[in-house]
């Protein structure tokens, strides 16, 4: 099973193999997992063909690079398969994004401030946006009372990631989930 110069590469991380490996003396650790200490490169890759085996660098980095001899090809699967369900177990924080108008019914902030928190509660960060038309750029200070209003009656479930803030015709802030600790 000794592979020659044939370059295999990993998704996950590429490992030189056998004779890519270009060093004098490795850190070797055989097939049992047991060290055997500084090896030269020769030695190991015998010891590597005569186990039928792979010999292949984990720790290119470290001085002397650490080497192990194992089936490379079983290796490559369990790495591909760790990074599956690594992958797997990333949840992706989206921004999601409320928009609200200044003069607006208390029902309806009520409603706006739920679909807030279930967003919040889903992961995701939120961007509470308050649009102004026309003449409600007079009330721009109700409008960020509102904005505090929003911030105080969420801040057992979210922080405050950016503070409310004129943005054109419009104020927004972001909110984001609290950690469970």
């Amino acid at each position: 099973m000794l592979r020659g110069v044939t370059l295999i590469t990993n998704k996950v991380k590429k490992n030189r193999i056998n004779r890519e490996i270009r060093v004098r003396e490795v850190r070797l650790i055989n097939a049992d997992g047991e060290q055997a200490g500084l090896v030269s490169i020769q030695d190991a890759l015998k010891a590597a063909e005569e186990a039928s085996l792979d010999l292949v660098e984990i720790n290119p980095t470290s001085k002397p690079p650490v080497c192990k001899i194992m089936d490379f090809g079983k290796y490559r699967y369990e790495q591909s398969k760790k990074e599956r369900e690594s992958r797997l177990k990333r949840k992706n924080i989206e921004l999601k994004e409320v928009k609200v108008r200044p003069k607006i019914d208390v029902h309806d902030y009520e409603t706006k401030k739920k679909t807030v928190l279930r967003l919040l509660k889903g992961g995701d960060k939120v961007k509470v946006t308050l649009m102004f038309k026309g003449r409600e750029m007079a009330y721009r200070k109700q409008g960020q009372e509102m904005m505090a209003k929003m911030a105080e009656e969420l801040s057992q479930d979210a922080i405050v990631e950016r503070e409310p803030k004129f943005e054109g015709k419009s104020m927004s802030m972001i909110l984001a989930p609290k950690t469970q600790g």
